[in-house]
């Protein structure tokens, strides 16, 4: 099969203009409650995109309110996969996946999803651009966090992103209206996880194409979701409104306000106010101070996100992978939860997640907290003491900034000299000059296969490949084999080398302790949180005041 996408028709007819009254006169007679939820950050890129916006906080305000895929996740029990915009799915081969799409959808503008709108979404226009199907080929991405694009081109993250969660799709055959198939280049075991991962949701492809740029599309996408965009303020709130054609009921809000508030203090003081009805990234350290007014509780715990610390091993003093095993051993992990976390998390096995089922290295670990050998591996490299840059955020993770001191002086004591540089944003976090050495960064597992992770994240396409800052060849070579192979045997023994590689041998990255989230709440709000960043509000998860 050759061509991208495999098969292509006219887009179908719709149009929204009929629908402008009768919304209007549900509006008028709309009693729902509206919400206001205090976060740190709505999005880094100044944008809705979930091929742009890979993100923590990406995360919170796209699932379940805004973007939907075809296979969904149940984020009320465990994260486990369920029908969402498709009813059901088959194997055809070790290449091939057939999809049956949920009848009568509406997206936001009043049409109704069908094969065309699929294909689009992972068309070359919205996802791959110029990219080809890759088996390990690095693409090159310098990330320009923020700004907007005054043309209808993709900016370069979205297809370097597009082709690390799909490296080697050839495109979506339209069977009928309602049936699709995903064709791969290679044979993949994953192919199902990866139709429910985080940037493999359906828009809408006729709004995208009547859109004057990108930046037009990126900042109020037309989804299926139960909420559509209203009003996007980029570094201040996102405004959500109920759709009320949405295919899984009506939503019990009337409207979703995301507002950023960076400072802990202030989103709780404004929780506790009125002013706000949700506060998330609430410190474990300030539960008990919120959950002393008995009106207000804090829910939430671990998730399937790792907090990592990350090396440049370009940079001078990383080069020599000895300074970076040594940092592995002088960190003092279990100590990091104990003081900052209140034991409200826990140290995992490396990255990975027990829900990888037969894929989990059960006997594998992180690093030993060993002082001594850490000193050693110090006095073995050849270290001078020169500076070692650790570019740092501002508390976008719950507890960063002091984690960030407490690791310092841990590397103090081993003999390395870390200088914090606080930094604004991503992009400078990011930006490939010669004092990018050491960051922060937290990785997810979308779906229960080791690819979703080691390979997504540090493999070929992963965000440090692509920017340039670390790589293994075996590691890769590896990658590829995961990818393709069939054999779950060799699979899991190609996983364990890769962890020996990246976490041991050769570091890419350390991975500190399994991450939690926490989202203080009044008790009388019937809510749940998810174990995850996302926040759903659909008529299921809402029950008003108890």
């Amino acid at each position: 099969m050759a061509g991208f996408p495999i098969t292509r028709r006219a887009a179908l007819a719709g149009g929204a203009s009929s629908l402008i009254l009768p919304r209007f006169a549900i509006a008028q007679a709309d009693n729902r409650p509206s919400i206001t939820i205090a976060v740190q950050k709505v999005s880094n890129t100044n944008t809705l995109d979930v091929l742009r916006e890979q993100s923590n906080v990406g995360e919170r305000v796209f699932f379940s309110s805004l973007w939907e895929g075809l296979i969904g996740r149940n984020w009320l029990g465990q994260l486990e996969t369920v029908a969402g915009l498709a009813t059901e799915w088959r194997r055809i081969d070790d290449r091939t996946v057939e999809l049956k799409l949920r009848k009568g959808v509406k997206f936001h503008n009043g049409d109704e999803m069908t094969a065309e709108d699929v294909a689009f979404s992972f068309g070359r226009e919205r996802m791959f651009g110029d990219t080809k199907p890759v088996k390990g080929e690095t693409i090159r991405a310098d990330f320009s966090i923020g700004g907007g694009r005054a043309s209808k081109d993709l900016p370069p993250e979205v297809p370097a992103v597009a082709r690390r969660n799909w490296p080697a799709l050839l495109g979506i055959e339209i069977v009928d209206k309602h049936t699709v198939r995903f064709v791969n280049g290679t044979p993949d075991i994953t192919l199902e996880g990866r139709i429910s991962r985080y940037g493999s949701e359906i828009m809408n492809r006729r709004a995208f194409e009547e859109a004057k740029t990108y930046s037009e599309w990126a900042t109020k996408p037309v989804t299926t979701g139960p909420y559509r965009v209203a009003e996007y303020r980029p570094d201040v709130s996102l405004l959500l409104e109920a759709h009320d054609e949405y295919w899984g009921g009506r939503p019990p809000l009337k409207s979703i306000r995301f507002v950023e508030v960076p400072e802990t203090a202030a989103r709780i003081a404004g929780l506790l106010s009125g002013q706000y009805q949700f506060a998330c990234d609430i410190p474990p350290d300030q539960i008990a101070q919120i959950e002393q007014n008995k009106a207000f509780e804090v829910q939430g715990g671990t998730i399937l996100n790792h907090r990592l610390t990350v090396f440049d091993k370009n940079h001078p003093q990383l080069a020599n992978p000895l300074v970076r095993r040594a940092m592995t051993h002088a960190i003092d992990r279990q100590a990091i939860v104990d003081s900052l976390w209140a034991g409200r998390t826990v140290v995992p096995k490396g990255l990975q997640w027990p829900y990888y089922g037969e894929m989990f290295i059960e006997d594998w670990s992180v690093p030993a907290f060993d002082l001594k050998l850490a000193k050693d591996l110090v006095k073995q490299s050849g270290y001078k003491g020169d500076s070692i840059p650790y570019r740092l955020l501002n508390n976008y993770y719950t507890n960063q900034v002091p984690t960030a001191q407490i690791l310092v002086e841990m590397w103090k004591e081993a003999g390395l000299n870390i200088d914090i540089q606080m930094k604004e944003n991503w992009q400078q976090v990011l930006e490939r000059t010669p004092t990018r050495a050491v960051r922060d960064w937290s990785n997810s597992a979308p779906f229960n296969d080791p690819v979703s992770s080691m390979v997504s994240q540090h493999g070929p396409n992963g965000q440090q490949q692509q920017i340039g800052e670390w790589t293994n060849e075996e590691l890769n070579r590896l990658a590829v084999e995961l990818e393709t192979s069939m054999d779950k045997a060799r699979r899991k023994q190609a996983f364990r080398r890769m962890l020996e590689i990246a976490e041991r041998e050769d570091p890419a990255y350390t991975v500190l302790h399994q991450n939690a989230t926490f989202t203080a709440k009044p008790k009388a709000l019937a809510w749940k949180a998810s174990p995850a960043f996302a926040m759903d509000f659909r008529a299921e998860n809402w029950g008003g005041r108890s």
